[in-house]
């Protein structure tokens, strides 16, 4: 394994240690492959996800624009489901990843759509 890959495992341990999401506040976790971005709501008292969007859904994938744009699409409609649900509150789990660039807009729009963290 090379070595970036490796510090962002060491670093999403780290995280994870910390955070623990619960059915009233949640873990907001961030997936970002070159391509695409998935993010999910995950209560780990239960181990259940509550609410998942990615961007390849159907309605963002149509969109036009660059990633970070529909990275920040995608929190927002993250934050729909969300709040459709009741919740309102959640953990930020940036997954190794530095809070810069797609991890941000998806943030952005996450907080722009309702979430609070």
């Amino acid at each position: 394994m090379s070595t970036k890959v490796n510090r962002r495992q060491k670093i999403r341990y780290r995280i994870r240690k910390k955070s623990v999401g619960s059915a009233q506040k949640p873990r907001l976790s961030v997936f970002r492959s070159n391509s695409d971005i998935y993010v999910q709501l995950i209560d780990d008292a239960n181990g259940v996800t509550l609410a998942a969007a990615s961007s390849r859904d159907k309605d963002i994938q149509a969109q036009k624009g660059t990633k970070s744009e529909k990275s920040k699409l995608v929190g927002a409609a993250l934050a729909t489901k969300a709040v459709n649900l009741g919740i309102t509150t959640c953990i930020f789990d940036r997954g190794g990843y530095l809070y810069h660039g797609r991890v941000k807009s998806v943030a952005d729009g996450a907080r722009e759509g309702g979430l609070q963290f």
